[in-house]
């Protein structure tokens, strides 16, 4: 298929409604197949570590409910929360 022959790949209002597309769609359609994309992963790492994190009930509740109210997951929100102090530590030491 040529590139002038391609169909633009049309605007999505959300992933779910984009996942529905791409079910159906026929991708040589839409990308030229005889120019594959070409990326080199080798120096990906994982950005994330687990840990174990021994919290009292009462604050990991706590925890959860904020994260409700605000529709994020619980984990996410220690995240956030973890970084946002660490900055703020680390902002107030190198003002010292």
């Amino acid at each position: 298929m040529q590139k002038n022959k391609l169909k633009p790949i049309p605007k999505f209002k959300n992933e779910d409604e984009e996942r529905d597309f791409w079910l159906t769609a026929d991708t040589t359609e839409y990308f030229d197949t005889e120019k594959p994309v070409e990326f080199d992963l080798s120096k990906l790492k994982p950005t994330t570590e687990s840990i174990s994190l021994r919290l009292p009930a009462y604050l990991l509740s706590r925890i959860k409910e904020l994260a409700n109210s605000k529709d994020v997951p619980y984990q996410s929100l220690m995240k956030i929360y973890l970084a946002e102090r660490v900055e703020k530590e680390l902002r107030s030491k190198s003002s010292i």
